[in-house]
């Protein structure tokens, strides 16, 4: 028979630590995996690591990665990011829409399950991309100085080595397709494996299995026409199954549903992710230290309003308006050496020149706007002191946009030009839980044995999002439902 106290439906970070969570509290737990074990992992198998965590000083960042020496230490500058530091960006970002109930939670709750984690035997590492060296020491900014060791890949290893050590079942090849009710109270799934269709009957589910940004037509539907054309920067898997689902038993809609984490990805990036190039390797996200210029030969954004970590996911859809889907990340040699780690693989895609009509070419812009707005760019930008740890107003006048802060004049040759498209993320619209993850209805009330994690939560992010919050969302919601519908289960089974 195939019956389970708790069935996980999804297999990356948010799922896994479902899974784990309810394991730990007794329960038999199965986790579905809608591909093949060689793509398992969902969006999680691709991200870059970072993840974001409430601290107070570097003695607890050191805790979660004890190799750090005391002689490391002293070089290290890592300011406080506690969770008045953690809220007060999470709200600044979303314009004050996060629900402040889901957003105390996932912060609160942060550092004690990052720590949980670590005890599960998942590896951290300085996030050196978050840092640069200033008077001999490695100054930490923008709140995020923990990564996965390697990356997701790392992560999901970890994770799936802990289920299968715990003697969690996982289905490979099994797409879960429709939730079965008894009384309004969920009491399984049925899963599509192949041609076969299979009922798994369980006290509680837990759909932790994506949003809808793999889906054409309801990308379509829910952002606009002009997102078919976006890259999939995960698994091709995440096509909305689980809030299809949820939806037809009467969960309630919640969060932006017209917005979504989107960002500037490589041009010549695959159109959905490649397992066999894990790692978020295509991103380009040091664009605050040059200029964004479109086709037309313009700028369109303030580069420099505020640092990467709370500009890069709304930028990717201001990328998507440009035309052809197109824009350059463009760079002198005075700030190339100090661009991320992804700009130097054989996999980014550049033109450089030793002139900017030269580079112009290159690009196939048009060459006398390109000319004229860097121009007018340099013309504008101000003396003061060029600092990339703090936002250090050093920016421009009498131009729109404006640039804030990092304006160096644009001077020095070789100059490069990165072609980058939007490459999507997940969307931010999906179920209302309550802050334990169960699943509200539309009347606002649990449906019991219901439960999301992960990208599916609504209600956290809107218009915007800060770097390395959606890994911990995903683990902070997925810990929490994994606990609660173990619990649940076992309540179940004291009344029969």
């Amino acid at each position: 028979m195939n019956n389970f106290d708790v069935v996980v439906v999804g297999a990356g970070n948010a799922a896994l630590c479902a899974a784990i969570a309810a394991k730990e509290k007794g329960a038999q737990v199965l986790v579905l995996e809608r591909g093949p074990k060689e793509k398992r992992g969902g969006n999680s198998f691709f991200t870059d690591g970072a993840i974001r965590v409430a601290y107070h000083n570097l003695d607890n960042i050191r805790k979660l990665i004890p190799e750090i020496t005391d002689e490391e230490a002293e070089n290290i500058v890592m300011p406080q990011y506690g969770f008045t530091e953690f809220y007060e960006d999470l709200m600044r970002v979303t314009e004050g829409k996060s629900d402040p109930v889901l957003a105390d939670q996932l912060i609160s709750k942060s550092y004690e399950t990052i720590s949980w984690m670590a005890d599960l035997g998942i590896k951290f590492q300085l996030n050196e991309n978050q840092s640069f060296e200033q008077d001999g020491k490695l100054q930490f900014w923008g709140g995020l100085p923990l990564k996965t060791e390697n990356k997701g890949v790392g992560l999901i290893q970890t994770l799936f080595d802990k289920a299968v050590e715990m003697g969690i079942d996982v289905w490979y090849d099994s797409r879960a397709i429709d939730l079965v009710t008894d009384n309004d109270q969920i009491t399984g799934v049925i899963i599509e494996q192949k041609e076969k269709l299979i009922t798994v009957n369980a006290s509680s589910v837990i759909l932790a299995c994506g949003s809808f940004e793999a889906n054409k037509k309801m990308r379509s539907e829910n952002l606009g026409a002009e997102w078919e054309k976006a890259i999939v920067r995960g698994t091709e898997f995440n096509t909305g199954d689980g809030i299809t689902m949820a939806l037809a038993v009467g969960a309630q809609k919640y969060g932006e549903w017209s917005g979504c984490h989107s960002i500037g990805t490589d041009y010549n990036a695959p159109k959905a992710g490649d397992f066999n190039k894990p790692g978020d390797i295509y991103k380009k996200s040091s664009f605050p230290l040059g200029l964004l210029i479109n086709n037309n030969g313009n700028r369109f954004v303030d580069e420099g309003a505020d640092f990467r970590n709370y500009t890069y996911a709304k930028y990717g859809r201001e990328v998507l308006k440009q035309p052809g889907n197109k824009a350059f990340q463009v760079f002198d040699s005075q700030v190339r050496p100090m661009l991320r780690k992804e700009y130097n693989l054989e996999e980014a895609t550049y033109y450089k020149a030793d002139s900017l009509e030269e580079l112009a070419e290159l690009m196939s812009v048009d060459k006398d706007q390109f000319i004229k707005t860097i121009t007018e760019y340099n013309s504008a930008v101000q003396e003061g002191n060029f600092n990339p740890t703090v936002k250090d107003g050093k920016g421009t006048v009498g131009i729109t946009p404006p640039k804030t802060n990092w304006a160096l004049r644009l001077d020095q040759a070789p100059y490069y030009a990165y072609p980058v498209t939007c490459g999507i993320t997940f969307a931010f619209g999906g179920l209302h839980v309550d802050k334990e993850g169960e699943v509200l209805n539309k009347e606002g009330e649990p449906i019991p044995g219901l439960f999301a994690a992960g990208e599916m939560v609504g209600g956290i992010f809107y218009q915007n999002y800060p770097g390395g919050s959606g890994l911990m969302s995903g683990a902070v919601f997925g810990k929490l439902a994994g606990t609660a519908a173990a619990q649940l289960a076992e309540e179940k089974i004291k009344v029969l």
